[in-house]
């Protein structure tokens, strides 16, 4: 893309940015109530739903453990947003404070902060914990905030963007989910299209400008990236809500072919287009085969 094309989508995206933001301390009613019996996320896409677990569970415990599932994944959120907030502003330092570009990403910056705060918010309002992710998780999560630049980096936002996305774009229409969780998704939903947008531009940029030694090295990582959001979206401690041990609850979801559907279907539009740039093969088709999103 040339630059002045690059420069012509972010002035365009700095004008939706204007006209479509909000503000999720005013736009949601944090002390509204919890309506009873309402799901957290659409039933059928639960980890256990249509398992034998799932039916050893009554109506209660099911309701509690999509409360569960919402958190792990709004938990999961918050580290990436986290971590995409490190490398923007990173990738800015080294811009030109003049161009729509780089005033772009302090933009999504400040949206990326307002989206952690909901997040945290939320997860607060619902009374759960907060799963973070685990000891070599967390270490490369810090490495990649560090270090991260060109196809892996903007491949790595992208993953995680347009999966959560694909969720909450369900959930945020689906009347049998909590009213806040759906305002909630409702407004990501909506700010989240302009980052994926900017990511998706960018990706296939900088893979225009990479070499065939350094797109070999990304494939591997972006591989890395999608086994992590692809299996670890929800924390096995979440089964611990309804009784169930996490290693046996693990296990069932993964086996789950409901679970493996959404996951695959979560991922569709992301995989579909990091295929077209070439970036899934090599060593690393093996962790992108044991992700769930193939």
């Amino acid at each position: 893309m040339a630059e002045s094309d690059r420069e012509q989508t972010a002035t365009r995206l700095l004008r939706s940015s204007a006209e479509h933001a909000y503000d999720p301390q005013v736009e949601i009613d944090w002390d509204a109530p919890l309506v009873e019996g309402r799901w957290f996320t659409p039933q059928h896409r639960s980890t256990l739903y249509g398992t034998d677990l799932w039916d050893t569970l009554s109506e209660e415990q099911r309701i509690t453990l999509t409360r569960h599932e919402v958190v792990s994944i709004a938990s999961l959120g918050v580290w990436f947003e986290t971590i995409l907030m490190q490398l923007l502003i990173r990738e800015y330092y080294r811009q030109d404070p003049t161009a729509a570009h780089a005033q772009y990403a302090l933009t999504e910056i400040a949206d990326e902060c307002r989206h952690s705060v909901m997040f945290g918010r939320m997860i607060d309002k619902l009374d759960c914990p907060v799963y973070k992710v685990g000891g070599f998780d967390d270490a490369l999560g810090r490495w990649i905030a560090a270090t991260a630049t060109g196809p892996r980096m903007y491949a790595a936002i992208l993953i995680a963007e347009e999966i959560l996305d694909a969720l909450q774009r369900e959930a945020s229409t689906d009347e049998t989910v909590q009213p806040l969780v759906r305002m909630v998704s409702r407004i990501h939903v909506i700010e989240e299209a302009r980052h994926v947008r900017y990511a998706r531009e960018e990706l296939a940029r900088q893979v225009r400008a990479a070499g065939t030694r350094r797109l070999a090295f990304d494939r591997l990582v972006i591989a890395r990236a999608a086994y992590l959001t692809g299996r670890r979206i929800v924390s096995p401690a979440v089964y611990r809500s309804v009784g169930i041990d996490p290693a046996a609850g693990r296990r069932a979801a993964l086996a789950n072919p409901n679970h493996r559907e959404t996951m695959r279907w979560a991922g569709e539009r992301v995989v579909a287009y990091l295929r077209d740039l070439d970036l899934i093969g090599g060593p690393g088709l093996a962790l992108w085969r044991r992700s769930l999103l193939l």
